[in-house]
């Protein structure tokens, strides 16, 4: 078994606590299965922090950590976590200090991820809710089949650009791209069967680049409200960036929405 420090509530080293708030993990030698499973039973013991260091590839880091009393736990990753990082996340909040695999917040239902680097491909694969802050940018297919449910709305807000069919098939949620290396938008068939939700891209993009169902227009003074919380919350998370919320928020951006909430219709019905 690798190493772990558990560490009290007043950050110094004890041997033996009663009821640790913090444990570090050294995955260095744990495979997936044991590393989640530590995970879990570290839920259910009261560890309010956990952070994992030595991460090299290990998948579906706090997937099995929904509890019927909604326990809560931090995650801080050093390393690069393996595909579907946050797969069905439940409320929890997970840090990552470096990049991220394919799959980050597959179906993720509550909660929190940031990505201090750099996202692969599906990020947000149907996700229906929390929040997903990636620094740079992020691979193909983001926002695949993104959609709200009940009173949720997910977030994705990228501080780069995507590839190819962002917003694919999304359904709701909200989506931001905010360029920050001003490389200018590449990725094509963007909002490809979109029929629900909104995409802010900041700077400009052809009309080429976009999927026939989706319309595209200037943000208007409520797009702006929208766009001023969301960018404070990256900015909060990510400061490291190095541009301030004014120098973002004043740029020009647009609004990707749907034409239709059922744009296959007519291949389906007669």
């Amino acid at each position: 078994m690798a190493r772990a420090e558990e560490v009290n509530g007043s950050g110094s080293l004890d041997d033996a606590p009663a009821s640790p708030r913090e444990v570090e993990i050294d995955a260095a030698d744990q495979d997936t299965r044991a590393l989640n499973d530590r995970l879990r039973e570290l839920l259910l013991s009261g560890v309010e922090k956990v952070v994992i260091r030595n991460v090299c590839g290990q998948r579906y880091i706090g997937t099995r950590l929904y509890t019927p009393q909604h326990l809560k736990m931090d995650i801080e990753i050093f390393g690069t976590p393996g595909n579907d990082l946050a797969a069905f996340l439940f409320g929890h909040k997970i840090t990552v200090h470096g990049n991220a695999q394919d799959g980050v917040g597959n179906t993720m239902d509550a909660g929190e991820v940031v990505v201090h680097g750099r996202s692969g491909d599906v990020l947000g694969f149907s996700m229906r809710g929390g929040e997903i802050y990636v620094r740079d940018g992020c691979g193909y297919r983001t926002a695949l089949h993104m959609k709200e449910y009940e009173d949720k709305r997910p977030v994705l807000v990228i501080g780069g650009t995507a590839q190819d069919f962002l917003g694919e098939y999304m359904a709701g949620g909200i989506v931001v791209l905010l360029d920050l290396e001003e490389r200018g938008h590449q990725a094509n068939f963007i909002g490809t069967g979109m029929h629900g939700g909104v995409i802010y891209l900041r700077g400009a993009v052809d009309g080429s680049q976009l999927g026939s169902q989706v319309g595209c227009s200037p943000v208007d003074p409520s797009d702006r409200k929208v766009l001023d919380h969301y960018i404070t919350r990256f900015l909060e998370r990510l400061p490291e960036v190095g541009l301030s919320r004014e120098e973002i928020i004043n740029s020009p951006f647009l609004r990707l929405t749907p034409k239709s909430k059922r744009p296959y219709s007519t291949l389906y019905t007669y």
